[in-house]
């Protein structure tokens, strides 16, 4: 017996929308199908975002911090940021130093917001154009950079039905299985017994994706040692 010897399919968004709209027990019959289609599927995407991290999603960048300066803008597509360290150039070599996330109300209690320094804190701002703020504000001692590694939204459909998804093809089982429910719900012609099966379906084929995307590195937890004195 042999085999095709290669592992490589990965279906384009027409078949997975021609494979979403079989399993409600439907077929594509006019444009307006597609369109549907196509739009819900930008909808799931958008709802992955909130659902955890789509390690597929992490993108490293960098960003130079200019003297005096303290808030700079983020790529728009960013969700969040996951790490952050401020990179310095002594003596020829790169030093990566870490910077803390505080919150808004950490941020506002500082006192001197424009004392200059190596920055040390970052204050993370998640606006329809998401941006940063740094603390101490950099001053002219060093070249610094902040770099990063950020959450990115996954890519939008497009408008041309053989473009792939933009995801690993782990998860190409989940978005057929999350788009076949979302077809179902518009469509008054399927039963509501099947309805609530591709809902199953659809949440079990995403977890069972979600439990494989993580990072698989041993993890080791130090605990902070501190000390009491009258």
């Amino acid at each position: 017996m042999t085999t095709s010897g290669v592992a490589i399919w990965t279906p384009d968004f027409s078949e997975i929308i021609e494979e979403s709209f079989e399993r409600c027990g439907l077929e594509i019959r006019t444009g307006y199908d597609i369109k549907t289609a196509r739009r819900s599927l930008n909808f799931i995407f958008q709802e992955w975002a909130n659902k955890g991290i789509n390690m597929w999603t992490i993108e490293e960048g960098t960003q130079v911090l200019t003297q005096g300066q303290s808030t700079y803008t983020l790529p728009a597509d960013t969700v969040d940021l996951m790490e952050h360290v401020v990179r310095t150039e002594q003596g020829g070599q790169p030093q990566d130093i870490n910077i803390s996330r505080i919150s808004v109300s950490v941020y506002a209690t500082i006192p001197n917001k424009v004392q200059q320094g190596r920055p040390v804190q970052i204050y993370i701002q998640r606006l329809n154009i998401p941006q940063f703020t740094v603390w101490p504000v950099p001053d002219g001692a060093y070249t610094y950079t902040l770099k990063y590694w950020r959450l990115r939204r996954i890519q939008d459909v497009g408008n041309n039905g053989d473009i792939t998804a933009d995801m690993p093809f782990r998860f190409v089982p989940a978005i057929t299985a999350a788009l076949a429910y979302h077809i179902a719900l518009k469509r008054p012609d399927v039963a509501p017994d099947r309805v609530a099966m591709l809902k199953m379906l659809a949440d079990e084929a995403y977890q069972l994706a979600a439990d494989e995307d993580r990072e698989k590195s041993p993890q080791r937890f130090v605990p902070r040692r501190s000390y009491i004195s009258s």
